[in-house]
């Protein structure tokens, strides 16, 4: 053993004694950090579904692959790391002693290959992911580019490490190779020995190579050690916890029902709850569940949520990336004085540390912790809160981060547990919503209208809309959930009229419940009233378990026209003791056109785009049915650019139906855009939510003389009803719907 190679292993035993001594007290802290959240006992079991679905997700890569070569690229780089971190092992051996080989390893070629492969990929997958970064930068893309916020210099430090770790096996490998060390069969490392051909025989060279690898790993290790926050780096640990831990089981993110409010770890119930005592949603950082702080911890800051949100992509101060690690930065700084005891009440007053000594002891604590805590969580400029008002009330809880976002944070459940707080206890919300709160309140529908109007659709009708009598009949298969968008909105009017002649001409046994329906409580729930929410929810419950009473489970069906009813009603009811059947009015319509119970016999022979309704598409994964109903109506479909899970909002959802866009573009209008340059006659969804913004965004084009006069906004029953309308398909005898049904109209 040379002096060279002694004092080198020392050194980087050395160093790697510190590394690992300052790398497990971050962790700890981490951990220590984490557990100052509220607790979560839905995060529990079973383990073997939860265990393999983060198997799936990061051995498959599921989420980055669906961006084709960046997530190929990630993939080499992350398997890169993890199986060269082997290497790294073997190289404090190689560095006393250049000839050491790992017992029965050092010969064995699939060995040798898998070694080989995953040095050069991740070379490749490092220059690679480097080179989207710098495509990508801010400098060339402005607010485009996904990576505008994110900390460039510690992800070129990953990136950069990454790739020397991948230069130091190969060249380690390499210089044994020439120096008459390495074993392995030609044909399992052909680059090894092509360069070792051309290097001169040198076992300093090994040992310097072995330094190297140990040395990049150690100061990569005490830099992230140095950096709690520095989550491009972390989240290669912490991942697969977030993963494990993330709300829904399987490959579900964490979309369509809304959590219950905790306190405690339990559901809070209302009629006991106490402010003063319970926790009503988030109103401080430590409100947030411990899953929320595992959230922000492994925040990547890759920019995928920032890419495909809404309210990003027209110039609103909301980026969900951004206020993920503005929560990070906020709660790691004053996570001292929190796990020193401290706490504020809701006044601002210091409630946790207090009595003999509490002077001292708030002395002891680092004066940014302090400083930290007196900074409100929302907040403007001039309150230094952490998260700004504008940007909290920007969401349209479209959940377009959520399913985008490759490691499973939750960014809705935790801006709408801001809101809760922000509307239950500081009574600080968008003016706009003080009379939408109060509608629902007083007169159940956000509009204001009276309950006795909700079956002024069915005057337009030649036939009798069927309407709940206080019995159910037993031939009744669906209870048709018109909501108050349909009964009250005269765009949604149409829709809800088409949907009844439809189930009409299919011969579909319905019922309507007209006054005795109130709001789902949907915008309620997604603005934070809670409260209100449940009040709405609860009173729609009663009615249908009313309704349902001698039903068994499998027949408790509904049929809701507006997608974010039928959220409601099929993912959220439940916590309230409602099990109902839930379908979409596009799901039933698909059904019976491939049941031939309706036939469409003239094509609409248009141009159609379709545009996916948030609560519909990314919330509850129904995309393929409305298309289906496009093309049987015989219409040329254009897919628009952004599209399925990739969807770009109308706008409308989290209550942003019922309040102003007073920054940037509005978000209809840049969907509307996007459809006319998709060249369509007509714009169809299915949600007359969507459909009210939609119509609006086309009437601002055509009033400034951009869009076409023709160009019309439609929901996809009416697509499908003008196409069956239009002839007369044959009935199972023979006859025509006209001969047995004189009274539908043609």
């Amino acid at each position: 053993m040379s002096a060279l190679q002694l004092v080198l292993g020392l050194i980087c035993l050395a160093v790697t004694a510190v590394a690992v001594v300052m790398v497990v007290r971050t962790v700890r802290r981490m951990i220590s950090s984490i557990r100052l959240g509220q607790p979560d006992p839905s995060r529990r079991g079973p383990f073997g579904a939860r265990f393999g679905n983060m198997l799936t997700e990061i051995v498959g890569h599921t989420k980055m692959l669906k961006w084709g070569h960046v997530g190929v690229a990630h993939w080499f780089v992350m398997v890169g790391f993890g199986g060269l971190s082997l290497s790294v092992l073997e190289a404090y051996f190689e560095v006393f002693v250049p000839a050491f080989e790992t017992p029965l390893l050092s010969w064995f070629g699939p060995w040798n290959l898998i070694v080989e492969l995953l040095g050069i990929s991740t070379v490749i997958g490092g220059f690679w992911l480097i080179a989207v970064r710098q495509l990508n930068h801010p400098r060339r893309a402005g607010r485009v580019s996904r990576f505008q916020g994110s900390n460039f210099g510690q992800a070129y430090f990953v990136e950069a490490v990454v790739v020397l770790e991948g230069f130091g096996i190969m060249g380690l490998r390499a210089f044994k190779e020439s120096s008459g060390l390495f074993e392995a069969p030609l044909w399992s490392s052909p680059l090894t020995y092509a360069i070792g051909s051309v290097l001169p025989a040198s076992t300093a060279a090994v040992s310097v190579f072995a330094g190297f690898k140990i040395l990049s790993a150690m100061i990569w290790v005490i830099v992230i050690a140095r950096n709690i926050t520095m989550g491009v780096a972390w989240h290669r640990f912490t991942a697969f916890f977030n993963i494990y831990f993330k709300r829904e089981l399987g490959d579900a993110p964490a979309l369509g029902a809304l959590q219950p409010m905790m306190s405690g770890g339990k559901e809070l119930d209302f009629e006991e709850a106490d402010p003063d005592t319970d926790v009503f949603g988030a109103g401080q950082v430590e409100d947030f569940k411990w899953k929320g702080w595992l959230d922000f911890t492994t925040c990547t800051e890759c920019g995928r949520c920032q890419s495909q949100c809404p309210a990003w992509n027209t110039a609103k101060p909301l980026s969900p990336k951004l206020l993920i690690t503005s929560l990070r930065e906020h709660a790691y700084a004053k996570a001292p004085y929190l796990q020193a005891g401290g706490k504020r009440d809701m006044a601002g007053d210091e409630v946790g540390i207090t009595g003999d000594g509490a002077d001292e002891k708030l002395a002891g604590i680092d004066a940014l912790a302090l400083a930290e805590a007196d900074r409100p969580l929302v907040g403007g400029p001039e309150e230094a809160g952490v998260i700004d008002p504008e940007v909290l009330w920007a969401c349209t809880n479209c959940g377009a981060c959520v399913e985008q976002c490759p490691v499973d944070i939750e960014h809705v459940d935790h801006i709408v547990d801001m809101r809760r707080y922000q509307v239950l206890i500081e009574s600080n919300f968008p003016t706009e919503l003080g009379g939408m709160f109060k509608n629902l309140e007083n007169k159940g529908n956000p509009w204001g209208q009276n309950a006795k109007d909700r079956l002024a659709w069915t005057e337009e009708l030649d036939f009798e809309v069927p309407v709940f009598d206080g019995e159910l009949e037993d031939d009744v298969e669906y209870v048709f959930w018109v909501g108050c968008a349909g009964a009250f909105e005269d765009r949604a009017k149409k829709t809800t009229r088409a949907v009844a002649e439809l189930l009409h001409l299919a011969d579909v046994k319905y019922t309507v419940l007209g006054g005795e329906e109130t709001c789902t409580g949907d915008p309620a729930r997604r603005a934070g009233n809670e409260f209100l929410f449940q009040m709405l929810a609860q009173q729609n419950v009663e009615t249908l378990n009313s309704v349902f009473e001698n039903r068994e489970p499998g027949k408790r069906k509904i049929v809701a026209t507006c997608a974010h009813c039928f959220n409601s009603l099929a993912n959220e009811y439940s916590q309230l003791g409602g099990n109902f059947e839930v379908v979409h009015h596009t799901q039933l319509l698909n059904k019976l056109v491939r049941e031939k119970r309706l036939t469409p016999v003239a094509p609409v022979a248009e141009d159609v785009t379709y545009h996916d309704p948030c609560f519909l598409g990314r919330h509850n994964k129904v995309y393929t049915p409305p298309r289906d109903l496009v093309g049987a109506s015989g219409a040329n479909f254009r897919e628009m650019p952004r599209h399925g899970d990739r969807s770009m909002c109308c706008g409308a959802g989290g209550a942003r139906m019922w309040m102003e866009e007073r920054i940037g573009k509005r978000i209809n209008v840049d969907r509307v855009d996007e459809a006319l340059g998709t060249a369509p006659q007509k714009i169809a969804t299915g949600c007359p939510f969507c459909r009210v913004m939609l119509t609006d965004g086309l009437t601002s084009r055509q009033n400034e003389q951009a869009a076409s006069e023709d160009v019309e906004v439609l929901d996809v029953a009416q697509l499908l009803l003008s196409s069956v309308k239009r002839g007369t398909p044959p009935t199972e005898d023979g006859g025509t719907i006209a001969e047995r049904d004189p009274g539908v109209p043609r």
